[in-house]
């Protein structure tokens, strides 16, 4: 249990609980709300802090629970003990990676909701599938993690798999995890499509976002929009086809093309693909800013394409392995059905020390 005190200490959550206290009376002054902007920030960073405070409350219970059971087994010699002293061990432990893997989540979007596309490469049937396989691990992920998705735009390929996807991911911290996924994925296997069973190797893309905020200083001229409305393509029933409820935006200055058809009304539609232009936009000007610091290089590489993150390889061997981290693993079943923590995880370990070592 010492490791655990030390680990508590380095959270310093005696620091936190006054920061709250101060925030919490500026929100009973007269005029905390005279500027919403600031008094929703305000709430929101109490809220976070609050959950870093409860989660550690609880942890250090459980660590407490744990050092009575081991005293109790001890002084009665009682080996029977062991079991459920294990058990409350591995909670402990589990309890304390979590807070490890959340703390490394710093970064001033990190804690937003998340906007993943997903785009097939060159390859036609062949990288529309594996782009649909891919959609498929994403929304396993976002399940088994307790986040929640909308689908904002699908277009589905002509014979199989899709073109692509847009997936709007809401929960705390989806940003921070899932950017880890950013970049180019590479599959190599044998072709259910190729009646001569050959190997093949496909590429799809993943973008992630962090979701704009409606309050960020993102302007957006009316006058720099085409909007363009069409009859959506695919499932969704008589209405969906019927009616130009899709909408295709198009930003002139930066050349940004969103669009969106899930929606049965053209106006939320709009609001959708609004959304999607707004991450977009707000991205762009965070890479310019990286860019003038002289430290976008290594994001370029992240997501250039042909540079893949990530390799699946179904045949001649199972394995799929992250060349950014060197994580890898041949239960490729497992990471198909979303067990992408792993390499999240791994990945932003490694971000973490490179930018730690960057600033020694």
């Amino acid at each position: 249990m010492g490791a655990f005190r030390n680990y508590g200490g380095a959270f310093e959550i005696s620091k936190r609980k006054e920061e709250i206290s101060k925030l919490e009376k500026l929100t009973v002054e007269s005029n905390f709300w005279d500027d919403q902007e600031q008094a929703q920030e305000t709430l929101k960073k109490i809220t976070g802090m609050k959950n870093w405070v409860s989660a550690w409350e609880k942890l250090n219970q459980l660590a407490s629970d744990a050092q009575i059971l081991i005293e109790l087994a001890e002084e009665a010699q009682d080996e029977a003990m062991g079991t459920e002293i294990q058990a409350e061990l591995k909670k402990v432990e589990a309890g304390i990676d979590d807070l490890e893997f959340r703390r490394m989540l710093s970064e001033p979007d990190d804690e937003k909701n998340a906007i993943m596309t997903i785009h097939p490469g060159a390859g036609g049937t062949e990288s529309q599938d594996w782009a649909q396989m891919l959609m498929r691990m994403y929304v396993r992920w976002i399940e088994e993690n307790n986040f929640t998705y909308q689908i904002l735009d699908f277009q589905t390929g002509e014979e199989a798999g899709i073109k692509s996807v847009t997936i709007e991911v809401t929960g705390e911290y989806a940003y921070g995890y899932l950017k880890a996924e950013a970049g180019v994925h590479r599959l190599v296997r044998i072709s259910p499509f190729d009646a001569n069973k050959r190997r093949h190797t496909s590429f799809a893309s993943v973008f992630v976002f962090p979701e704009v905020n409606e309050n960020i200083e993102i302007t957006i001229n009316p006058a720099d929009l085409r909007v363009d409305t069409f009859r959506a393509s695919g499932a969704g029933g008589q209405h969906v086809n019927k009616t130009s409820s899709a909408i295709r935006i198009t930003h002139i200055p930066t050349g940004i093309v969103v669009q969106c058809q899930t929606e049965r009304s053209q106006h939320m539609n709009r609001d959708s693909a609004m959304k999607v232009l707004m991450a977009r936009l707000y991205q762009m000007k965070r890479d310019e800013e990286r860019s003038k610091l002289a430290r976008i290089e290594e994001t370029k590489k992240e997501i250039a394409w042909g540079s893949q993150i990530r390799s699946y390889v179904f045949q001649p061997y199972n394995m799929v392995k992250d060349h950014r981290t060197g994580t890898e693993t041949s239960n490729i079943q497992s990471v198909m059905d979303g067990d992408l923590n792993p390499f999240i995880k791994s990945f932003l370990l490694g971000k973490r020390s490179r930018k730690h070592s960057a600033a020694a």
